[in-house]
């Protein structure tokens, strides 16, 4: 048993880690909030909770004596200049902390993404690695989109709240990039495969891989919409965008992907939603959500990750 920190563990997706990491390991939880009390916190005889102030180092490093490996999930576009995250790293290096993997989650190209400009990836391996003598083993864990996102807006996991991608089964629709369906492609992991393979990471003996691709399925934009039509029953109705109009600003399609967070006004949710539509075909063309390795499946060549169709086909059944 080991002691795991869990920086902004009160998210959806830090919450399907925990739960793997409490059901399958028994290991100690420590989350990290800034609130003085979660709403709707996991409650477990092994979980604590733990007010920060991240830009306190000093308070930081003394909630991490003692643990094993941090997780960290902090909101990107909430961290300007990745402040948050690099005390973090900083107090895990003082506190003694063996492993760290940072709040990188989806992409395997952060820098095509717009809302991920605050990140500071070759910074952070500089940070981590200085002077080129290692002093912190970490891994960027990799999944691309989550699989359950298809089946917005059906809750398909305990933790995870679904959005709604450019690819709308809901309603038979979707917006792509034109011409580019047998080009551009999206690895989709079902976010239960991503946590249990985090609980298995916790356990592996070896050295962590600085790059951790976790592979579900591989599909092409134009394998996507075949997907939906099938699972669905009925053809999809098809808009496009051209990167043009994207960078100009003209995104003229019948409907959008409606995104509503409470960090966002409600009075900024249409541009913050067209914003990140543009940003996911973007995203999608460059390759940002497609994950070109695949260490963790290599690793753990035992575990069997779900079927996508499959996945689709269950979620789907019965609904209208």
């Amino acid at each position: 048993m080991v002691k795991i920190a869990v920086a902004g563990g009160t998210g959806n997706i830090a919450g399907e880690i925990i739960e793997a990491l409490l059901s399958k390991n028994r290991h100690q939880v420590v989350v990290l909030t800034r609130k003085d009390a979660p709403i709707d916190p996991i409650v477990h005889p092994d979980i604590t909770y733990v007010k920060v102030d991240y830009k306190d180092k000093a308070s930081l490093t003394n909630a991490l004596r003692g643990v094993h490996t941090v997780l960290s999930f902090i909101v990107v576009v909430l961290d300007p200049g990745s402040v948050a995250q690099k005390n973090l790293i900083d107090a895990s290096i003082e506190a003694g902390v063996k492993r760290f993997a940072p709040s990188e989650w989806g992409s395997s190209n952060v820098t095509a993404v717009p809302w991920y400009t605050a990140l500071f990836t070759s910074n952070l391996y500089r940070q981590i690695n200085r002077s080129y003598s290692k002093v912190l083993e970490y891994c960027l864990f990799q999944c691309g989109i989550f699989s359950n996102n298809l089946a917005t807006p059906h809750k398909t996991a305990k933790h995870l709240v679904p959005i709604m991608l450019p690819f709308d089964f809901q309603n038979r629709r979707a917006i792509v990039l034109e011409g580019r369906n047998d080009i551009d492609s999206v690895t989709f992991t079902k976010v239960q495969d991503v946590a249990n393979i985090v609980a298995e990471a916790i356990d592996y003996e070896g050295e962590w891989p600085v790059v951790g691709g976790i592979r579900g399925n591989n599909l092409t934009v134009g394998q996507v919409l075949a997907l939906g039509e099938k699972i669905r029953g009925k053809p999809f109705a098809v808009e496009t965008l051209t990167l043009e109009d994207i960078e100009s600003g003209n995104i003229n399609t019948s409907w959008y992907p409606v995104l509503e967070h409470p960090s966002i006004p409600k009075e900024e949710i249409e541009s913050f939603s067209k914003m990140a539509l543009g940003g996911t075909l973007i995203g999608i063309a460059k390759a940002a959500y497609t994950i070109p390795t695949d260490e963790w499946n290599k690793l753990l060549p035992s575990y069997k990750f779900a079927d996508i169709e499959e996945f689709l086909y269950e979620a789907w059944a019965g609904k209208p």
